[in-house]
């Protein structure tokens, strides 16, 4: 089974999709975890020029070609062998992403952002979205108190303006009006043990419903 972890800026993504991938394996799932852009060492270097805070004349389209290229080697190097094998993938984000933030929030064509996506991925698609919303100025505050820890924290995305963030929330959250059965939505302003409690019930029940055998969420 194919997750995937969609939100805005500081929704908690990464934290709650680790904490989830280590309750699953508690309960004997083959677990893979794994991150968008990145993944593999060329998309790790991928990485740091799409979120270098530097890279500030990146045209829309050289960034949307980049993401794809990350992908790509992801896809067909980490994920597609692991759920080959009958394994779980957890990745924090994946293409819906590249929909939202360049699609939506650059405004670019989303017709033909799905074309170049399709190609990247092989048409491969996420069984469930987990999206944990949460507002775009409470996100964005979450994130800077974690860059006044760790400057690496504040990247060349959370230094776009609050409109663009806005855009990109709204894009999301048409994309999940339009498959509510692909898509799990989960109010991430809760404190985080709350979201991780909704995250094991219900992707809990997904994975029972998939596999065909019951997955039960033990208390939090």
């Amino acid at each position: 089974m194919f997750i995937t972890f969609e939100g805005p800026e500081g929704s908690g993504k990464s934290s709650q999709s680790a904490l989830l991938a280590d309750w699953l394996r508690q309960l004997g799932q083959d677990v893979l975890l794994t991150r968008e852009p990145g993944g593999t060492a060329i998309g790790d270097r991928v990485r740091a020029i799409l979120l270098d805070p530097a890279c500030t004349e990146m045209e829309d389209e050289a960034e949307v070609l980049l993401y794809s290229a990350a992908r790509a080697q992801h896809v067909g190097q980490v994920i597609r062998p692991h759920l080959a094998r009958g394994g779980v993938v957890l990745c924090d984000r994946y293409a819906d992403s590249t929909l939202a933030y360049q699609g939506y929030g650059r405004g670019l064509d989303l017709a033909t952002l799905g074309v170049i996506t399709a190609f990247a991925t092989g048409g491969l698609r996420p069984d469930l979205v987990v999206f944990l919303d949460i507002d775009v100025e409470a996100g964005l505050r979450r994130k800077q108190l974690h860059a006044d820890v760790d400057a690496s924290q504040w990247n060349r995305f959370e230094q776009e303006t609050l409109a663009y963030h806005q855009r990109v929330r709204a894009g999301y959250l048409q994309m999940a009006a339009a498959e509510p059965g692909r898509w799990l939505l989960v109010d991430a302003s809760q404190p985080a043990e709350a979201v991780q409690v909704a995250l094991r019930a219900q992707v809990g029940a997904a994975l029972g419903m998939f596999f065909g055998s019951d997955v039960h969420a033990p208390s939090a």
